[in-house]
C-alpha cells in the first residue's frame, strides 16, 4: 500500500505554487500596462546593476572557496 503522506503534500505544494505563479504573472501584467510610461533606460539601468552585482558575487564566492580550500590543504592545481 502506498503511502499517502508524500502524494498530499505534492499535490498540496503543485496547488500553492500554481496559484502563486498565477497571481504573479497576473500582477506583473496589470503592472506592465498601466507603467508603459516609465522610461526603459531606468530598467536598463536596473538590469545592469543586478548583472553586476551576481558576478561579483560569483568572483568573491570562487575567490572565499579556493582560499578555503587552501586552507583546509587541499589540492586545487588546474594542471
Amino acid at each position: 500500500m502506498m503511502d499517502w503522506v508524500p502524494v498530499v503534500f505534492v499535490i498540496f505544494k503543485f496547488l500553492v505554487l500554481g496559484i502563486g505563479m498565477f497571481f504573479a504573472i497576473k500582477w506583473h501584467y496589470d503592472q506592465g500596462k498601466k507603467g508603459r510610461e516609465r522610461e526603459r533606460g531606468e530598467v536598463l539601468r536596473t538590469a545592469a546593476k543586478v548583472a553586476v552585482g551576481f558576478v561579483l558575487a560569483l568572483v568573491v564566492l570562487a575567490v572565499v572557496t579556493f582560499v578555503l580550500g587552501r586552507k583546509l590543504g587541499l589540492d586545487l592545481n588546474f594542471s
